[in-house]
């Protein structure tokens, strides 16, 4: 492979992999285990096919990104295909290597009939929704959050978010597609066709997996879309017209579906939890309309992440919590400064 022209600090001759170690793959690349040779650091290496006609929206979004809770990219350079009779150029992102993916610990937990503990629940849940209030502050919707996008580090708990290949920078009144963001975890509101959505879309995603982590399978596992939506009322019930219009303000939608009553929380979750405060926060989260969903630091104020503010709790292995837990930069107190004041308060010193 010849490389190309690049601002980045590291090249092709810094960087060393093998493409028999892929440690991701999706519908815009893969992602392989690899190391800088300089230092034998480990890190990811994503590469895609990068069309010469347009920027990379995924590359100019993570050059923005900076934040404990989102995979960081280190740097970046352009490659030729090895295939001489092409002029096809790859886009190799380097980011930091996370050892494991939240989609294989609920993978691991449901083979071996083992669960969270109480602590990592709320550790992970918290720190997913920072990571999307984070990214929300910049204007940017992720769209596609699911296990396999979140990973963790086993040894001190850190979770961070990856994969905006589907992010993007939303705008009021401005229209985007609709059939975004994998079936499991894709909200209402683009199951029936809204172009004109907001953020919110991500809280009704990151809700999907808070309810996945302690029920070891997806809360609405449709085949289809028109499946995923029978799926999601045979939950939160039949909506109502308003329901619909407040989803989709500019579409024409007819359902045809017997009224079907709201399930109790409580029912979904016997026997895998008792946390009245855990069901509480679910269904803040998991609602029809975006703007009755829990804003991210709305969401992180709720009762259920109280521990995490003890000055007592720590790890299992007996160590502190991270402390990039309730630390904030300028984005993210600009956007929503009232409850990140109200958040750092509450913290026992």
């Amino acid at each position: 492979m010849e490389n190309t022209n690049s601002d980045s600090s590291l090249s092709e001759n810094d960087i060393e992999y093998d493409k028999k170690d892929i440690i991701g793959q999706g519908a815009f690349g893969e992602v392989f285990l690899g190391k800088i040779k300089k230092t034998g650091e480990r890190i990811a290496v994503k590469k895609v096919f990068q069309d010469r006609r347009y920027k990379n929206r995924e590359l100019s979004i993570m050059q923005e990104l900076k934040h404990p809770n989102i995979v960081s990219l280190l740097s970046f350079y352009y490659t030729k295909s090895s295939n001489y009779n092409t002029d096809e150029v790859y886009l190799n992102c380097i980011m930091d290597y996370v050892p494991d993916t939240l989609s294989t610990y609920i993978h691991n937990n449901k083979h071996n009939n083992t669960k969270f503990s109480p602590l990592i629940l709320k550790l992970y849940s918290y720190q997913m929704l920072k990571s999307i209030g984070y990214l929300h502050s910049l204007k940017i919707c992720h769209r596609d959050i699911k296990p396999q996008n979140i990973l963790i580090n086993p040894v001190d708990h850190t979770l961070k978010l990856c994969d905006f290949g589907c992010a993007k920078h939303l705008s009021p009144g401005e229209p985007n597609i609709s059939y975004i963001c994998s079936r499991y975890y894709r909200p209402p509101e683009l199951v029936i066709g809204a172009v004109e959505y907001n953020c919110q879309v991500d809280v009704w995603s990151i809700g999907c997996v808070i309810a996945e982590l302690v029920l070891n399978r997806p809360l609405f596992p449709g085949k289809s879309a028109k499946e995923q939506l029978f799926e999601i009322i045979k939950i939160l019930g039949t909506p109502t017209k308003e329901n619909i219009t407040n989803m989709n303000p500019k579409g024409k939608v007819r359902l045809k579906i017997p009224n079907i009553p709201k399930k109790n929380w409580k029912v979904i979750f016997k026997d895998k939890i008792d946390n009245d405060e855990y069901i509480d926060l679910i269904d803040k989260l998991i609602q029809y309309e975006p703007n009755k969903r829990l804003t991210p630091y709305q969401a992180l104020l709720h009762p259920f992440f109280n521990e995490l503010k003890l000055s007592k709790t720590k790890l299992p292995n007996g160590k502190n919590l991270p402390t990039h837990l309730f630390e904030f930069n300028k984005f993210e107190i600009e956007y929503d400064k009232e409850n990140i004041s109200k958040l750092i308060s509450q913290i026992e010193k």
